[in-house]
């Protein structure tokens, strides 16, 4: 069945390719693990204690995940630090499920909640 022109537009808004590059590495999500939990940003340094990956491929890692829109970096001095962009992340992974949903009822309107309109979600 083809989806209908506007949940294509809604879904299309979410499914960023760099965005799931982003977070299909271990690695990578072993990082966000690391900014999620920190108290304050952190270095490139402070950030690879999480993986046993060399600084070199820490910074790597953490320039993919600020590209896709996941963390933030600033500098300080010499040094860059890193934390995650939460409401971003959150706002993208929800609008991501909202139009999923409203896709499925829009392919299956018997479903729970089908009378719901498909919305088009700011990235």
């Amino acid at each position: 069945m083809k989806l209908s022109d506007e949940c294509s537009a809604a879904l299309e808004g979410y499914l960023r390719p760099s965005l799931f590059r982003a977070l299909c590495d271990p690695q990578r999500l072993s990082l966000l693990c690391r900014l999620a939990t920190a108290h304050e940003p952190l270095t490139v340094t402070d950030a690879a204690s999480c993986c046993g990956v060399h600084i070199s491929g820490v910074s790597r890692h953490l320039s993919m995940l600020r590209e896709a829109g996941i963390v933030s970096a600033s500098r300080d001095g010499r040094q860059v630090r890193y934390q995650l962009r939460f409401d971003n992340l959150i706002d993208t992974l929800r609008g991501l499920a909202d139009a999923l949903d409203d896709c499925r009822h829009t392919t299956n309107p018997s479903a729970p909640g089908a009378h719901q309109q498909i919305q088009q979600h700011p990235r």
